[in-house]
């Protein structure tokens, strides 16, 4: 089974399409003999993203096009939304799959903090807003894949920029697929892409070999459009290292922080480290 949006002639939209993930993704689409605009930065980084998808088994015969766009600023993605109505006469699929990862810390510098949220959340919440409603006017069915993390789930110390930024993305995604299934005729739904340890360039630190524990991009996309057939909204990756059972393990004590009133972050916390390596360890019910 294939989900319905993806039949020939359909179009794909994806943020951040030049490399890792979004490419993967491209390259899968135009496979399936869709029509792929690919958005991102640089005009090299993605006159070579055409040239990887045309390399494929779909060759030439893929109809791909490609717009330089920065997430970040709204007039760029009306201006892209309009380039693929002139092209494609609209989009079937959106995928906001920009993100960048600089670091941050809390005291950091404020200019840091307000081009991750700008770029990894405002860029997805944009989007949206600028083609979803393009997109349930056109009567077919479609899909916004926006592209998350865990580390917006169990929120882990290091990086609270971007925890920040993905855990908004997860609230706002949530929100947007009760949106959909409420709305009359739509035939649009919503999902989460939570991926795993994947080996890209925002994952790379400098290292030019894939680690054993990584995923590629392409096993990502594999595993995606498997739950997107299943029509799964949290599709939450493994990887080579982390079994879904031990992701499902963290997520669960992350929210007992709440439930059972523990400190926040309690996973890395001195005096919850033997209950934590414990709970992890127990059989669950």
């Amino acid at each position: 089974m294939t989900h319905a949006a993806f039949t020939p002639g359909s179009v794909a939209v994806i943020t951040g399409g030049a490399a890792g993930i979004g490419l993967a993704a491209a390259r899968r689409f135009a496979d399936l003999g869709l029509r792929v605009c690919i958005a991102d930065l640089g005009a090299e980084r993605l006159a070579r993203a055409v040239e990887a998808i045309e390399s494929g088994p779909a060759g030439g015969a893929s109809e791909v096009m490609t717009f330089e766009t920065d997430v970040s600023r709204v007039d760029d993605l009306r201006r892209l939304e309009a380039a693929v109505q002139e092209r494609f006469g609209g989009a079937d699929i959106l995928m906001n799959n920009a993100g960048i990862q600089p670091g941050s810390n809390v005291f950091g510098p404020e200019a840091n903090w307000e081009r991750v949220l700008a770029v990894n959340l405002w860029g997805a919440i944009h989007g949206s807003q600028i083609f979803v409603p393009g997109m349930i006017a056109r009567g077919r069915p479609g899909l916004v894949i926006n592209t998350g993390s865990k580390q917006g789930i169990t929120t882990p110390p290091g990086d609270p920029a971007y925890n920040v930024s993905k855990a908004g993305l997860k609230a706002f995604t949530e929100a947007l697929q009760h949106e959909l299934r409420n709305t009359a005729d739509c035939q649009i739904s919503a999902h989460l892409l939570i991926p795993g340890f994947v080996f890209t360039s925002l994952a790379a630190h400098g290292r030019t070999e894939k680690p054993a524990a990584a995923w590629t991009p392409e096993q990502t996309v594999d595993f995606m459009m498997e739950r997107l057939d299943a029509n799964d909204f949290y599709i939450l990756c493994p990887d080579n290292d982390v079994p879904r059972s031990l992701d499902e393990r963290r997520i669960l004590w992350a929210a007992g922080d709440i439930v059972e009133n523990r400190p926040p972050l309690s996973r890395w916390h001195p005096d919850y480290k033997q209950a934590f390596d414990a709970y992890i360890q127990k059989p669950r019910a």
